[in-house]
């Protein structure tokens, strides 16, 4: 949820931050459809470095993307000591040798890969998404890429109701807590106070969802006509330069990856 509830607004000071919804995501799809064919440092770390670097050009500061991506560091660290831990690669030198615990020089640059290769997929998409407005991007996608009108405004109506859902199971869980139902240190009543918690909110969420598309239908969602947009998205060329950036980006770290004998495609 803090990734999601980060999205809603729209960072405009960056250079990055000021492109177009469509540049900004295609940019960040090209390197991550092409790190899922490979797992190498090489192109991973290239690729990572540059997200980082990009920062300040998104109009973000270090500390809010530290503060919204920290779910993320924690499933790259949790993946990338998995894979040391693991892994069926355990030549080169040993590291640590206890009983079951053995980690080697090869293992350890084998989780240390999977963990950049993991970052360098997800971090260029999170830093679109955080400076992304929602009803900027649901008129681009209708505009330049011809979604229908109907799946990309119910797709922004969904987006809108994430931040309340998250308020939703915080009162829940008072509300709750204010009666006296609390598990202590009883695990079994943990997960059945958790599953009829995640219950009411699911019974909720669907409520409110039929609510909201009898609403919106009212509105002339439906509408299989025409539909105008009230703001102008515009494609320009400092988008398209995004879009070339990204590209020559990918292809130069593919390129060092193969020059440097580390290309190790996963099909």
């Amino acid at each position: 949820m803090i990734l999601v509830t980060g999205a809603v607004g729209n960072s405009t000071s960056g250079v990055l931050g000021r492109r177009n919804p469509v540049a900004k995501l295609g940019g960040a799809l090209l390197p991550a459809v092409v790190l899922l064919a490979g797992v190498d440092p090489v192109s991973s770390g290239l690729i990572l470095a540059a997200a980082l670097l990009s920062v300040p050009a998104w109009g973000l500061s270090w500390l809010d993307v530290l503060r919204r991506v920290w779910p993320l560091a924690l499933a790259v660290t949790t993946i990338a000591v998995g894979n040391m831990v693991f892994t069926g690669r355990k030549g080169g030198a040993v590291l640590v040798d206890a009983g079951p615990l053995l980690l080697t020089t090869e293992s350890l640059a084998a989780g240390t890969a999977a963990g950049m290769r993991l970052a360098a997929i997800a971090l260029p998409g999170v830093l679109a998404v955080l400076t992304i407005d929602p009803v900027d991007l649901a008129d681009a996608l209708v505009k330049h890429l011809r979604v229908p009108p109907r799946f990309a405004y119910g797709s922004l109506a969904a987006l809108r109701l994430a931040p309340l859902m998250a308020t939703e199971w915080e009162t829940l869980g008072r509300a709750r807590r204010a009666r006296g139902m609390e598990a202590g240190r009883n695990p079994i009543a943990a997960v059945r106070l958790f599953g009829g918690r995640l219950f009411a909110l699911l019974v909720g969420a669907v409520r409110r969802g039929s609510q909201l598309a009898v609403a919106m239908d009212a509105r002339g969602f439906d509408s299989r006509g025409t539909r105008t947009c009230a703001r102008e998205s515009r494609f320009t060329r400092a988008d398209a330069t995004v879009l070339l950036g990204s590209a020559v980006l990918t292809a130069t770290a593919v390129v060092l990856a193969v020059a440097a004998g580390q290309w190790n495609p996963v099909l």
